[in-house]
C-alpha cells in the first residue's frame, strides 16, 4: 500500500526594522548607498570597540509581540553565534539565544476555503544582520558590501503547523501586512527587508513524528516561496519513496530552473557555541514601557478586517483584500467619507467592488502602489456617485474610469463631453424596443413560442441602439412586458 505523506512546514521569517541607525553602532541603515559606505570601527569588529543597544529596536520588537499575543520576556540578553562566513566581518554575529525577547505567541490566517487556521508563533528574537555576498558582476571572484552588517532584524520563528505551500505562503503574507501596519519595517522583499527560510519536511499521514526537514534559504517572493515548498515536498517524497534517507541540510532555491540545491550540511545550535556576549548588558523591560507600546499600535489587520464585516456587510474574503494593506483600507475609508459628503450613504458594497476591481487592475497594470494612484479616493466616488444616482451604467462607468486614468478628468466632465448619461426615459426605451421587435420577426416568433434564451439577444439588440446608454434595469422590465405581448 502507498503511503499519502503530509508537508510539515514552519518559517523563519527575517524582518528588517526601520531604523535610522543600526543595532549596535550609530551608522546609517540607508539602503543603496555606495558599497561599504556605511560601516564603521563598530560593524567591523575592531579591537577596542563595545557595541551599543539601540533602544529604538526594543520598541519595535515590542509592536510585534504585543500585536501577536505574544509573551514578552522581562529580561533578555544577545549571544555570540559563531560562524565563518566572507560577509561576517566579526566571525560571529550577535543574536538572541536562550532568551529571545518575544516568546510563544499566535496568528491567523484566513485559508482559500473561508476558513480560519492559527499559526503558532515560537518566538522573535532580536538580532544584526550580515554583509552581501555579491556575485554577478565580479568573474570567478565575490564582491563584500558590509553595508547591510549591523542592520537590526527580528526573526520570527513559527511553529510546524502549516501544512501546504499555499498555508506558508498565507502566513508571510500576514506577517508582511501585520509589519507594514505596525511600521516597524517597510516590507520590500526586492530590497532585502523582507524574507524568509522555510524548514520544510513530510511525514506519512496520521504520523505525529516529524520527518528529517531540510531549510531552504533566503526566500524573498511570495510566488518563490510557493514553488521552492511545493518542489521539496516532492523531492523528499521521491528520496524517500526510492528508498533513500533525506539529508538535513541547508537548501538555495534556483528561479530559473524551479528547484533546490544542496548548499551545505544543517548546523545544530551547537555548531555556532553560542554563548552570552560579554560586551551587552541584559535587556530588562518594565511592564509601563509595554503598555506604553501597546498604546501606540494602530488598528491591526483583523480588528479591521472584522469591522468591514460587520460595520459594512462585506464578506470575509472582500475585508481581507481591502485590509491586505494598511493604505488601501485607507483609500476604501476615504471613498465612502466621500460618499458619504454627497449624501449617497450605503454604498459600500459598490465602492469595495470599484477598489478592488477597476482601481486594483490599474494599480497592477501600472506597478504602483495605491498611494500613487491617478485617481484620488474623492474622484473615484465622483464616478460612483454617477453610478449610484443611474447617470450612467456600470458598463460605461468602466470606459469612463479609464478616461480618467489616462487623461486625469473629474467623471462628471468625461460623462458630459461625451454625451454618455443613461437614457432613462420610458418613452425613448419602449421606442427602441419596438424598433428591434420589427427589425426581427424571426426572433420574436421564435421567443414566443418558447424560446426564452434569445432574450439576451433582445437586450443586446436594444443596447446596440442605444450605444449601451439605455437604463439596463428599464430595458429588462420593458422588454419582458412588450415580448410577452
Amino acid at each position: 500500500m502507498l503511503e499519502v505523506w503530509e508537508p510539515v512546514i514552519g518559517l523563519e521569517v527575517h524582518v528588517q526594522l526601520t531604523t535610522q541607525s543600526k543595532v549596535f553602532s550609530p551608522s546609517s541603515t540607508q539602503f543603496g548607498a555606495p558599497p561599504n559606505s556605511l560601516t564603521d570601527p563598530l560593524v567591523l569588529g575592531l579591537p577596542g570597540t563595545l557595541p551599543t543597544f539601540n533602544q529604538a529596536v526594543l520598541s519595535l520588537a515590542l509592536k510585534l509581540g504585543v500585536a501577536t499575543s505574544s509573551q514578552i520576556r522581562a529580561r533578555s540578553r544577545f549571544a555570540r553565534k559563531h560562524y565563518f562566513y566572507p560577509d561576517l566581518p566579526k566571525g560571529y554575529q550577535i543574536s538572541q539565544y536562550e532568551t529571545p525577547i518575544v516568546g510563544k505567541g499566535k496568528l491567523q490566517i484566513l485559508l482559500d476555503d473561508g476558513t480560519v487556521k492559527t499559526i503558532g508563533i515560537t518566538r522573535a528574537h532580536l538580532e544584526e544582520d550580515a554583509g552581501k555576498s555579491l556575485h554577478e558582476d565580479f568573474q570567478g571572484l565575490t564582491g563584500i558590501d558590509l553595508n547591510r552588517a549591523g542592520t537590526p532584524l527580528l526573526e520570527i520563528v513559527s511553529e510546524p503547523d502549516m501544512r501546504s505551500a499555499k498555508e506558508a505562503v498565507a502566513y508571510m503574507k500576514k506577517i508582511h501586512t501585520l509589519v507594514r501596519y505596525l511600521e516597524i519595517c517597510d516590507g520590500n522583499m526586492q530590497e532585502g527587508s523582507f524574507r524568509c527560510d522555510a524548514n520544510v519536511s513530510v511525514r506519512p499521514v496520521g504520523h505525529e513524528k516529524f520527518g528529517t526537514r531540510c531549510e531552504i534559504k533566503n526566500l524573498n517572493s511570495f510566488r518563490y516561496i510557493e514553488k521552492a515548498i511545493n518542489y521539496e515536498v516532492a523531492r523528499q517524497i521521491e528520496e524517500i519513496e526510492s528508498g533513500r534517507a533525506i539529508k538535513q541540510e541547508t537548501r538555495l532555491f534556483d528561479p530559473e530552473k524551479g528547484d533546490t540545491r544542496s548548499l551545505r550540511s544543517k548546523e545544530e545550535a551547537n555548531d555556532y557555541r553560542y554563548f552570552p556576549d560579554p560586551d551587552l548588558l541584559p535587556v530588562v523591560v518594565a511592564k509601563d514601557f509595554i503598555e506604553s507600546v501597546r498604546a501606540t499600535l494602530p488598528e491591526l489587520p483583523d480588528q479591521k478586517a472584522a469591522r468591514y464585516i460587520e460595520k459594512f456587510g462585506l464578506s470575509a474574503y472582500d475585508a481581507g483584500v481591502l485590509t491586505a494593506s494598511r493604505e488601501m483600507g485607507d483609500y476604501y475609508e476615504a471613498v465612502l467619507a466621500a460618499l458619504q459628503s454627497r449624501n449617497l450613504a450605503g454604498h459600500e458594497k459598490l465602492a469595495a467592488n470599484w477598489t478592488m476591481g477597476e482601481l486594483s487592475a490599474a494599480l497592477n497594470k501600472d506597478g504602483v502602489d495605491v498611494t500613487a494612484s491617478r485617481i484620488d479616493a474623492n474622484r473615484l466616488a465622483g464616478l460612483l456617485a454617477r453610478i449610484a444616482d443611474e447617470t450612467i451604467s456600470g458598463k460605461i462607468a468602466k470606459e469612463v474610469f479609464e478616461s480618467m486614468w489616462a487623461e486625469g478628468k473629474e467623471a462628471d466632465e468625461i460623462i458630459e463631453a461625451r454625451g454618455l448619461k443613461q437614457i432613462t426615459d420610458t418613452g425613448a426605451i419602449e421606442k427602441t424596443i419596438d424598433e428591434v421587435m420589427a427589425a426581427n420577426p424571426k426572433q420574436l416568433a421564435d421567443y414566443r413560442s418558447g424560446k426564452d434564451k434569445l432574450f439576451g439577444f433582445f437586450v443586446g439588440q436594444v443596447m446596440k441602439l442605444t450605444g449601451g446608454k439605455a437604463n439596463p434595469a428599464q430595458v429588462n422590465e420593458l422588454l419582458k412586458k412588450k415580448l410577452a405581448g
